[in-house]
């Protein structure tokens, strides 16, 4: 089985296509009936999970045969990341991919799942909060609580020091400009006179 191309995406750390690119030479390989031993499991299921597709996850994970989970103690490991996610045990997400040796071929990839999790949190935390106690932002993020302040407050977020609370530094939205057809007309007369 030719697994360059995964090791060429993993190597290249564009793991945003890894989900698809695994889904798609999976299946080719099971149409051909090709024996599927070498298959990168751990990163194929980590890819999911990168891509926050709990769902595609957790069918990949029930469609593998007991042999190959139980044969496997770094896809275990990932899986216990999904559980985490699943039952939305911030906190757990960390303790659970830290608490594991990750091979070579993990490891960036763990600390990349890892980072975009803790930018999706806390995307969470500013969407839902106006203050937040540091305690609870630690405990969503994952970090101490220094951590977590320092993190926040190079976020825009400004710390109480004599409550222990943030304020969050809401984003602002995007307006969409509208186009009317006087503005239309103006830029294509500027476009007509600049090429003529």
């Amino acid at each position: 089985m030719d697994l360059s191309a995964v090791k060429a995406t993993l190597s290249d750390k564009s793991y945003s296509a890894l989900a698809t690119l695994c889904d798609e030479l999976f299946l080719q390989a099971a149409s051909r009936g090709v024996t599927t031993d070498e298959w990168p499991y751990a990163v194929h299921l980590l890819a999911h999970l990168y891509l926050n597709d709990l769902n595609s996850a957790r069918f990949f994970w029930k469609s593998l045969p007991q042999e190959v989970k139980d044969a496997r103690p770094e896809l275990a490991a990932v899986w216990r990341i999904g559980q985490c996610l699943w039952n939305r045990d911030y906190a757990g997400v960390y303790t659970a991919a830290q608490g594991f040796e990750w091979g070579p071929d993990l490891a960036d990839f763990i600390t990349a799942f890892l980072e975009s999790y803790r930018q999706r949190i806390f995307q969470l935390l500013t969407s839902a909060y106006s203050t937040i106690s540091v305690a609870d932002v630690a405990h969503f993020m994952g970090m101490s609580e220094e951590d977590a302040t320092n993190y926040a407050v190079q976020n825009g977020w400004s710390l109480d020091a004599a409550t222990k609370m943030l304020a969050v530094k809401k984003l602002k939205a995007q307006t969409n400009q509208k186009l009317d057809a006087s503005k239309l007309q103006r830029l294509t007369e500027c476009v007509f006179h600049l090429e003529h």
